[in-house]
């Protein structure tokens, strides 16, 4: 009894998926065809990007800033940090320390990339009102 009711259900179910699909496809392909092409930036979270900018923008400012000084956080500091390990004989923490170096000092380049994407945004957002070109 067992096998033919699932042998029953499983067909019931197939059934029920192959009119449903059938019907989610012609229902998607003829809304396609009725609705405008146009996209706006209210739509894809451009306002939101650009309403974000600024902040964004001095936060890249502050950790390159960081990166860049000379006091907590910064390269510098670690590399000082790194030669004081190896002076000392701490092999395992300067290789630690080493890497995170390493790590740092790779940040800069992408925050610097950031940076320069982060321009071309704004300088977009610039010439865009309510997600409508100007």
């Amino acid at each position: 009894m067992r096998p033919r009711k699932i042998v029953v259900i499983s067909v019931a179910v197939a059934a029920l998926l192959g009119v449903a699909g059938t019907a989610a496809a012609e229902s998607s392909s003829t809304a396609a065809s009725h609705k405008p092409a146009t996209t706006t930036a209210a739509k894809d979270g451009a306002n939101k990007l650009c309403k974000r900018a600024p902040k964004t923008e001095q936060r890249i400012e502050r950790k390159l800033k960081r990166l860049e000084g000379s006091g907590k956080g910064s390269i510098a500091q670690l590399e000082k940090r790194a030669a004081k390990t190896k002076a000392d004989g701490q092999a395992a923490v300067a290789k630690y320390l080493d890497d995170e170096l390493a790590f740092r000092k790779s940040l800069v380049p992408s925050l610097q990339q950031r940076e320069k994407d982060l321009a071309k945004v704004r300088s977009w957002c610039a010439t865009v009102k309510d997600g409508h070109s100007a």
